[in-house]
């Protein structure tokens, strides 16, 4: 199996809402191969997907029911501390639950939480140790 991932598919509860969180709030543009039943977005190397959680339970054949923390989060690194804070206060502002101010943490990066409207849980994150291309992408250092 190759080392890769295609998607990332969050069950959520109204697509609606969801879909114009990531539109209103992160700025993101929906892919045109949305519909009414599934929304993507084109992210780096990957696509993101929003698709309504009981019918994501349901074709995985597993309980949709649950709450709390998922054990699992998504990352968005920055080129800086400065870029972190930028992003979380700007988010703020327009209304987006900051879970966890930014500040430097345990590992030597600086970064803090948001979460979506399902409550997963979005780190901003500056990692001095990881390298960034210009758009984003890491990039193994020689």
């Amino acid at each position: 199996m190759q080392q890769r991932v295609t998607i990332i598919g969050l069950g959520v509860t109204n697509l609606e809402v969801s879909t114009a969180f990531y539109i209103e709030k992160f700025g993101w543009k929906k892919m045109k191969s949305s519909n009414e039943h599934i929304s993507f977005f084109q992210l780096n190397g990957l696509l993101l997907s929003l698709y309504p959680k009981d019918k994501l339970a349901e074709d995985a054949t597993v309980d949709p029911t649950g709450s709390g923390f998922k054990a699992f989060t998504l990352a968005y690194n920055t080129h800086s501390k400065e870029e972190v804070d930028e992003i979380i206060t700007n988010l703020a502002f327009k209304g987006v639950k900051v879970v966890k101010q930014p500040e430097h943490v345990f590992w030597g990066g600086y970064s803090g939480y948001i979460a979506d409207p399902d409550e997963n849980l979005w780190e901003i994150a500056y990692n001095p140790f990881l390298a960034l291309d210009a758009d984003g992408n890491t990039i193994e250092e020689a």
